[in-house]
């Protein structure tokens, strides 16, 4: 990445309106009776091969609102290190009111930052180099999509279907959004999914053509259908099958497929289906996406059974929290003071920022 993502805050965490109240009236006790007490707090998690995210996120926050920043002293680790439970990814030192009141805050933007890290880097790994997409833009709060599109390229995505979500991404080999087209597309031209894939082309004859071909829940004939229509003009199709329903391919064939198989939903069956199909009338070259449901464990599960998916579009798992951070004061003057199981730990990794 050529440069780093840059930040925007809003003047009322200045305030203490985003802050515990606890934080608010320690910083008054302490900005009054202990104006030049030194302190050192370190932040850590406690979740095995963690990918760190949100550091940058945070130099940026204290650069905005410590009133005496250039008198703190940061080290830290740089988003993307793999860190380990107890592991001290970022040490401030500095006057509590320069800091330490916004303890809160920076537990919160590591703790979400991180777990969204993690979560694709996990996801990176099951699908074994295969293309992914984040269509995490349904699955969250639609501000979040800037920094959970940072956390996600962090973890290893490359591909993304909202303008926010790359904005904070400055890396010139990201592409542009991309994506497929909605079940409400298809629903304006009265469930017929061609004419839908018709409409589309026209209107973005230069973007890669995807059709959605679960609409009526007859995914092999649809795709043959528009396959057939537009040849290798088609770049993909995509099943996105609602988990209560079994395709009408595999319902006709039920007696086929072992008799405790999970026949519902996007399954690799429905998959093998589709790519036989297409391979049988030729359309070697057309791509299958799979979306709905889908996290690490399902497409370890898919790959583990060499199911013939190009791509893998993600959501829903992408924006799990469920890392959290935690900011401990200890060092007191230089001196070791936390509480009862908390302690200054050294660390090698950490680097001097100022």
């Amino acid at each position: 990445m050529n440069k780093k993502p840059k930040y925007s805050f809003d003047e009322r965490i200045k305030k203490g309106y985003y802050l515990a109240d606890y934080f608010i009236k320690t910083n008054k006790i302490l900005s009054s009776s202990k104006p030049n007490q030194i302190i050192t707090m370190q932040f850590f998690q406690r979740k095995e091969d963690t990918i760190l995210c949100g550091i940058e996120h945070v130099l940026q926050l204290l650069k905005f609102a410590s009133p005496n920043f250039n008198n703190l002293k940061i080290w830290a680790l740089e988003d993307g290190s793999m860190v380990q439970p107890l592991e001290p990814v970022l040490k401030i030192e500095g006057c509590y009111q320069d800091f330490g009141w916004l303890e809160g805050i920076i537990d919160g933007i590591l703790a979400r930052n991180s777990s969204i890290a993690t979560n694709s880097a996990k996801i990176v790994v099951a699908a074994k180099g295969k293309p992914l997409l984040n269509m995490n833009d349904r699955a969250d709060l639609y501000l979040s999509q800037q920094e959970d599109g940072y956390a996600s390229y962090i973890g290893g995505f490359r591909a993304f279907v909202s303008q926010a979500a790359i904005s904070l991404i400055n890396d010139p080999s990201v592409p542009k959004p991309s994506g497929t087209m909605p079940h409400a597309l298809i629903q304006s031209f009265d469930g017929d999914i061609l004419k839908a894939t018709i409409a589309f082309n026209e209107t973005f004859p230069n973007v890669n053509l995807v059709s959605l071909v679960d609409y009526n829940n007859d995914c092999v004939v649809d795709a043959i259908k528009v396959a057939n229509h537009f040849g290798d003009k088609l770049f993909a199709i995509r099943l996105d099958t609602a988990g209560n329903l079994i395709d009408k391919t595999l319902e006709q064939n039920y007696d086929n497929y072992p008799e405790n198989a999970n026949l519902k939903g996007v399954n690799p069956f429905l998959v093998q289906e589709v790519r036989k199909a297409l391979d049988n009338a030729g359309h070697h070259k057309v791509k299958i996406i799979v979306s709905s449901g889908f996290n690490a464990e399902k497409i370890a599960y898919f790959e583990s059974l060499n199911t013939p998916v190009d791509i893998y579009g993600v959501g829903e798992a992408i924006s799990k929290i469920n890392i959290s951070f935690t900011g401990d004061a200890v060092l007191i003057n230089g001196k070791p003071e936390a509480k009862v199981g908390r302690k200054n730990i050294e660390s090698t990794r950490l680097i001097r920022i100022q």
